[in-house]
């Protein structure tokens, strides 16, 4: 694929895994130092609060996680949600590649449906995301 920041290929896996598996419900990928691809950053079995306290205040980071929540009339849903982390500290040059990379993740991660676009902790609140998972 061309015109995006490539993505290491642990990522697909880690992608995979939380797909097929219970065990974790969250992965967290960032940029590699130099900005050239997308790799895994964290993954695990996060409550929301967890999930919050592993994002950087100043730096990018993409976030796949398995949404939990119930509709208005009580039944139970369950999303796979994309989450661009892109908070105000972030430099231009990061802000640039990250936004590429989460292009190349959309087209990539076959399975989520839902695309959130976050700049600060009120975007990652729980009602938010149920709001654009609902």
């Amino acid at each position: 694929m061309s015109g995006g920041i490539p993505v290491d290929d642990s990522c697909i896996s880690a992608f995979q895994e939380l797909k097929s598996r219970r065990d974790i419900n969250t992965v967290i990928y960032r940029l590699s130092d130099n900005l050239e691809i997308v790799i895994p950053d964290a993954k695990g079995n996060l409550t929301h609060d967890e999930l919050l306290k592993a994002l950087p205040a100043d730096e990018p980071r993409y976030v796949v996680h398995d949404l939990l929540f119930a509709t208005a009339d009580g039944t139970r849903q369950e999303k796979i949600v994309l989450i661009s982390w892109c908070p105000p500290g972030t430099n231009a040059e990061e802000r640039i590649a990250h936004f590429s990379g989460y292009g190349t993740l959309r087209n990539l991660l076959d399975g989520v449906q839902v695309h959130v676009q976050a700049t600060d902790l009120s975007d990652m609140e729980y009602k938010a995301l149920v709001s654009q998972a609902g």
